[in-house]
């Protein structure tokens, strides 16, 4: 649900939520709307939280794993997606979330927020030129990997169920896909 119809920027959003006008509303700015979350069921929770927790562990020092917090895009979108791995940058995400170059990637989990997820946040994700996204369908347990934004699209797409994925970033790792979506 949209609560404007007005473009909004990033700096009047800023300004809503410093001022308070935002408190206690699960909501993130995409393409310059303000758009209600979906509530975050059990099965969303918990598998989230357990990926952050062994990505945390997996990337150690190599890069910080978000979960949940905001991501600044230049198309006029602020979204929080599930799990953002991002660059380690210290005090310097005191002045600003991370930018498109300070992230690796990105994780959803999407039960009730498919649609949204696949569609207006893959086309956001993809015009910032995030290097990959990753989207778990939870309906249907499966990790869904694009790849290579060009001109607003991911050039690649894969569905797993089970074995092992190498994000781009890191190519020495293997992440079991159990890991992201459960056994």
């Amino acid at each position: 649900m949209t609560i404007s119809l007005a473009k909004w920027t990033i700096e009047d959003y800023h300004q809503m939520v410093e001022t308070g006008l935002l408190e206690d509303r699960p909501v993130e700015l995409l393409k310059g709307e303000i758009v209600e979350m979906s509530p975050e069921g059990e099965p969303h929770a918990y598998f989230s939280t357990e990926a952050g927790d062994y990505l945390s562990r997996l990337l150690g020092e190599r890069a910080l794993v978000r979960p949940a917090k905001p991501i600044t895009l230049p198309n006029h979108s602020e979204p929080e997606p599930d799990i953002a791995i991002v660059q380690r940058l210290g005090q310097e995400y005191l002045t600003h979330h991370p930018y498109p170059e300070n992230i690796f990637w990105l994780i959803e989990y999407a039960n009730t927020s498919l649609q949204k997820d696949s569609g207006l946040k893959y086309r956001i994700y993809a015009e910032a030129g995030i290097p990959e996204y990753w989207l778990v369908n939870l309906k249907r347990r499966e990790l869904i990997i694009f790849r290579h934004p060009q001109g607003g699209e991911y050039a690649s797409k894969m569905t797993l169920t089970a074995g092992e994925i190498t994000p781009l970033a890191f190519e020495d790792l293997k992440i079991p896909v159990a890991a992201l979506i459960g056994e």
